[in-house]
């Protein structure tokens, strides 16, 4: 006999999982070195949130970008995003894990749906002023931009459900028996 249906008490482990996931993404991100956009394969030109490098055959001449004021708010707004994750984390593993605290998850949901809008205000300020200020050619955004959009994401998604979760209390507790959506037999 095959019965397929989900198991919401798994929810306790699996969304706090996916924030962790998601603070290391983030942390990637912002801590990348090697750059957010270069140009092609990096011979000449590329620039990290922090930083742009320019040059040839390991000679690299480097200048911060931190005396742009757009550079400033776009790691500050990722900082801040970074921070709040960090805080729904906490909050998600103490309502989940430590206790079923239902009532939490609502303000958990809130609070990742207001670092995803600070983060896409900043991933989408940096290519913007990049092309604008910096743009001398093709380039190619990188892994680390992707971290921060993949970050993003994980916490759009887990917003989304940590809004969604207290219509399922019972479920998510373990109170209510399991509905299956398939079933062979």
């Amino acid at each position: 006999m095959f019965r397929c249906g989900i198991a919401y008490p798994r929810c306790r482990w699996i969304l706090p999982l996916l924030l962790l996931f998601a603070i290391i993404f983030d942390i990637i991100a912002i801590a990348a070195q090697s750059g957010w956009v270069e140009d092609e394969n990096a011979k000449t030109h590329y620039a990290s949130m922090w930083k742009q490098c320019r040059g040839r055959n390991e000679q690299w001449d480097c200048k911060t970008l931190m005396e742009l004021p757009w550079a400033q708010a776009v790691a500050a707004l990722m900082i801040i995003g970074l921070i709040i994750l960090i805080i729904a984390f906490i909050i998600s593993f103490v309502a989940l894990c430590c206790s079923l605290n239902i009532s939490l998850l609502p303000l958990i949901g809130g609070l990742l749906i207001l670092a995803v809008i600070i983060q896409i205000i900043a991933l989408i300020i940096y290519p913007v002023k990049f092309n604008e200020q910096i743009y001398e050619g093709y380039y190619i955004y990188t892994w680390a931009y992707g971290f921060g959009w993949g970050a993003t994401i994980l916490m759009l998604g887990c917003g989304i459900l940590f809004c969604c979760l207290p219509r399922y209390e019972d479920e998510v507790s373990g109170m209510a028996k399991t509905k299956y959506i398939y079933s062979s037999a």
